[in-house]
């Protein structure tokens, strides 16, 4: 069990249905077309940069339906929906407690949607092929939790729950960036091994890191316990495993049986498992600063 029975939250802190303010770029895709995209947007890249044909049409942006029926920790503990609601109230009651007391930065909530098939954002048009991401235009973290499976089933992540939290953290990871002034440095230098991007994702993974180092601890203000129960070795790895499965070297080795590190925009497998440690470890925002490491393969190289 992940949640605990007791953790409870406001079904409508998660939208449904997708929806957000909208533009015209829309982002094409297909199955084919989903190694091309997650390289260079899975886990939080900005949407904006890739165009594609076609606009979605209102059967493409039906919603996952309401989420009354995630009433407790339990419901958490069983359907993904609810998994991804539980999780975010689990990040809201971390980051409002430890974002102010370690940055001086009062934590404002991002949205999250959930949506199936493609949705209208503040960043453009989107499909579910472009995997999780973060849309700085409208602040809104958006998820189609179908992409779990083919987190397991395409890039061979474990399918434990905590795998499945990291994706959510990691997109929030991305929000609190946005709040810090720091996004941005992705969109300057977009690839390359040391680049703005890639030290950018790793932030996001070691804010996750963060997360989870307080999020089996820190009680829910409105109902004095956790949201998650005590994170054992297995839900550490199964975090670590997801991202592993989403470096790009292992991605790029998968879909063309070479790695060229001037193309990446995540960081490498071994990075990501590094970096979400580190912040796990220490529980500390200082220990993320990727911008300051000089080795990106050694946390504790900051400067």
């Amino acid at each position: 069990m992940t949640f605990n029975q007791g953790a409870r939250m406001d079904p409508n802190r998660v939208r449904t249905g997708g929806g957000g303010r909208g533009g015209k770029i829309a982002l094409g895709g297909g199955a084919g077309g989903l190694i091309v995209l997650i390289l260079a947007l899975l886990l939080g890249g900005d949407p904006s940069s890739l165009l594609g044909s076609g606009v979605p049409d209102a059967s493409e942006q039906a919603g996952t339906g309401a989420l009354d029926h995630c009433a407790t920790g339990t419901d958490a503990n069983a359907d993904v929906d609810c998994r991804v609601l539980y999780t975010v109230g689990s990040l809201d009651t971390v980051w409002e407690q430890q974002l102010a007391a370690q940055t001086g930065v009062a934590y404002v909530q991002p949205e999250v949607a959930l949506f199936t098939s493609a949705t209208s954002t503040g960043c453009g048009n989107a499909t579910s092929d472009i995997g999780p991401f973060y849309c700085p235009a409208d602040e809104t973290a958006y998820f189609d939790t179908s992409f779990f499976q083919q987190l397991v089933t395409q890039f061979g992540s474990s399918g434990g729950p905590l795998a499945q939290e990291y994706v959510v953290a990691h997109e929030v990871g991305h929000h609190l960036q946005n709040q810090l002034g720091d996004l941005g440095r992705a969109q300057s230098d977009p690839r390359g091994p040391e680049s703005g991007a890639v030290r950018t994702e790793l932030q996001a993974d070691c804010y996750a890191g963060v997360w989870a180092h307080y999020a089996d601890t820190l009680p829910d203000p409105d109902t004095g316990v956790p949201f998650l129960a005590p994170l054992s070795d297995t839900d550490i790895r199964d975090a670590l495993s997801a991202a592993s499965a989403v470096g790009d070297d292992r991605i790029q080795s998968t879909a063309t049986g070479r790695v060229n590190p001037e193309a990446w925009t995540h960081g490498s497998s071994e990075q990501r498992q590094k970096w979400f440690i580190a912040g796990y470890d220490t529980g500390q925002i200082a220990a993320c600063d990727t911008y300051s490491a000089a080795d990106l393969d050694n946390p504790a190289s900051l400067r």
